[in-house]
């Protein structure tokens, strides 16, 4: 069983910029693929960004592309979001996934496990 631990969440303003992470834990923990997902108030989660363990390949949402940097430490099994340039519209629950093998559904879906995730919360 894997467990995935996010952190790095907060109040910012828009402009700046946070730095979310989250640690894989668990036995013999291997991945095709991690990735961070959100959900705002009311919204339903959306993919963010997602990269593949081994190769480091990656995608991300329109939305965040040239402002967000999806990166991993196979070593620390850590994987990480920068994200800059926040606005208040990436406010959300942000949670880390992983997906344990190849999915036809990837990045969108077919994740095996998931964080509980961090909030980010932009104000204008």
């Amino acid at each position: 069983q894997v467990q995935l631990a996010e952190s790095g969440g907060g109040l910012v303003q828009a402009g700046d910029s946070l730095r979310l992470s989250c640690v894989a834990s668990g036995c013999a923990f291997s991945a095709f693929a991690m990735g961070w997902f959100r959900q705002a108030p009311g919204e339903e989660r959306e993919f963010v960004a997602a990269i593949r363990w081994i190769g480091g390949s990656t995608h991300y949402l329109d939305s965040v592309k040239g402002r967000f940097t999806i990166s991993k430490d196979n070593a620390k099994n850590t994987l990480s979001l920068q994200m800059n340039s926040l606005k208040p519209e990436d406010t959300a629950v942000y949670y880390c996934a992983a997906w344990g093998g190849y999915s036809t559904s990837y990045p969108l879906a077919g994740m095996d496990s998931w964080g509980e995730g961090t909030l980010v919360t932009v104000s204008s």
